[in-house]
């Protein structure tokens, strides 16, 4: 309504409200704004002494891109930093529209590879090095840890915490997609409405693309091995699940949704090569999520090329879950306070 009436955007309306009020000073850690080239970053450090060096944790908070910051995020940065004795390193990574994608991945990119070859100036052990992030931040700590994969000008990541991430666009008819399709905080449509908006598309191919004519025959094969629904276990289709059929495909819309099947924006999509070189993984799922299969399939690729998973499945999590946690009593719920103590 405020944007309907050219008070605001409903992109700066809901930033705010996200950020919400900032907690009070916290007097068991270091607290300072820095800057990692180009990036703004906030750097929270345990006041505690510590016989050695510390691990890293760069954390990449959701949004879809185009919400979330460095104060949405500070409750889970500080949690993480006081519960686990590390140094966390939240990455203000610059926000659509006004920064186009793939801005956010390569400020992520960015700020990972200064820290890496600057732990020691932090009192960090640049071997135990973690990226982490939940939702679309979830997107872009498994795009970093895939675009670092080659590199031999850094050191190589000790492991990546991928909190509900979205990992695919391939397939929106996946048995989470369908058995939680209008479930908040996260529908279907409305996940595909968050991308279309994070890629600056037009929203009226939304039905095409939900339900798959954006992928040609070829590709529908080739991803078939790695979105199978049978990769899922039984038990996750308890609660209900249809096949879908086959979409009449359109080249226009395939030419539309190119960047949808990037490596970047859909990490589950990258190729063996990439995959079988990924660091160990922790990755957390909500029973009442529409992305839980994206992280389900990415759990059984990664263990395919020996790669060691730790799933934490919350049955009765839903998307966002880990955010509320920090909030305290109004908000919290049990799901997001297992979830906090799974990931610590």
């Amino acid at each position: 309504l405020l944007e309907k009436f050219g008070i605001t955007s409903a992109a700066y309306f809901l930033r705010i409200i996200m950020d919400g009020i900032p907690p009070s000073k916290d007097k068991h850690l270091f607290i300072k704004d820095l800057r990692f080239e180009k990036v703004e970053v906030r750097m929270y450090q345990p006041k505690i002494s510590t016989a050695g060096q510390r691990r890293g944790v760069l954390y990449f908070h959701g949004g879809v891109g185009w919400l979330g910051s460095i104060r949405a995020y500070e409750r889970i940065c500080r949690y993480f930093a006081r519960k686990t004795n590390s140094v966390v390193v939240s990455v203000g990574y610059r926000l659509a529209p006004e920064h186009p994608y793939p801005t956010q991945f390569e400020d992520c990119l960015t700020a990972t590879i200064h820290f890496m070859r600057t732990a020691q100036d932090y009192g960090v052990d640049s071997s135990r090095i973690i990226v982490c992030g939940d939702s679309s931040g979830g997107t872009l700590a498994a795009a970093v840890a895939q675009a670092l994969v080659n590199r031999r000008d850094v050191p190589k990541l000790r492991a990546q915490i991928l909190i509900y991430p979205f990992l695919q666009a391939a397939d929106f008819n996946l048995p989470s997609y369908q058995q939680n399709e209008g479930v908040p905080i996260l529908s279907k449509e409305r996940t595909l409405i968050l991308g279309l908006k994070y890629l600056n598309k037009d929203l009226s191919a939304l039905n095409s693309i939900l339900k798959g004519s954006h992928i040609p025959e070829e590709l529908r094969l080739k991803y078939q091995k790695w979105l199978s629904p049978d990769n899922i276990p039984h038990e996750f289709k308890s609660r209900g699940y249809m096949p879908s059929t086959i979409q009449p495909y359109s080249e226009e819309l395939h030419a539309f949704t190119k960047p949808f099947l990037e490596p970047v924006f859909s990490p589950l999509l990258s190729e063996d090569s990439v995959i079988a070189q990924l660091p160990e993984t922790f990755i957390l799922t909500c029973e009442y999520d529409v992305l839980r299969d994206d992280g389900l399939l990415y759990k059984k690729r990664l263990e395919d090329h020996g790669i060691k998973v730790t799933l934490c499945h919350l049955q009765e999590g839903f998307h966002g879950t880990i955010f509320l946690a920090v909030y305290g009593k109004i908000l919290s719920f049990q799901s997001g306070i297992k979830g906090l103590q799974k990931i610590t």
